[in-house]
């Protein structure tokens, strides 16, 4: 699976090696507990409907960028901190990846999963 992203009508992969956090564990764990993250890595977070959803770094230990996106179009993208990033927005899907992946992807854009 791939993260795609589109913005001004370009296409880029942001990442080759996505996981899909889709149970009540996966989604409570995140990112926790792990030392590091490849740099083509996403984790994504598919909810059933929209809700605003939060992001936080405890237990972190290194940077992510988060997107926050609402029927396959960006409402936030933000660099959290390690141990004490947070961030909140609306969404059905929340995806992180590593800092720096997200460079580029703005409000608007469109980013989504394809095989």
């Amino acid at each position: 699976m791939h993260l795609r992203h589109e913005h001004d009508g370009e296409t880029r992969t942001l990442a080759t090696d996505v996981d899909t956090a889709d149970s009540f564990l996966a989604q409570a764990r995140g990112l926790m507990f792990r030392r590091s993250i490849p740099e083509d890595y996403a984790l994504v977070f598919d909810f059933d409907g929209v809700d605003s959803r939060d992001a936080h770094m405890v237990f972190v230990p290194f940077d992510i960028d988060a997107l926050w996106v609402e029927d396959g179009e960006v409402q936030r993208a933000k660099r959290l901190a390690a141990w004490t990033g947070r961030g909140e927005a609306r969404c059905d899907t929340l995806v992180e990846l590593p800092a720096g992946a997200a460079d580029g992807v703005e409000i608007g854009d469109r980013v989504w999963t394809e095989d």
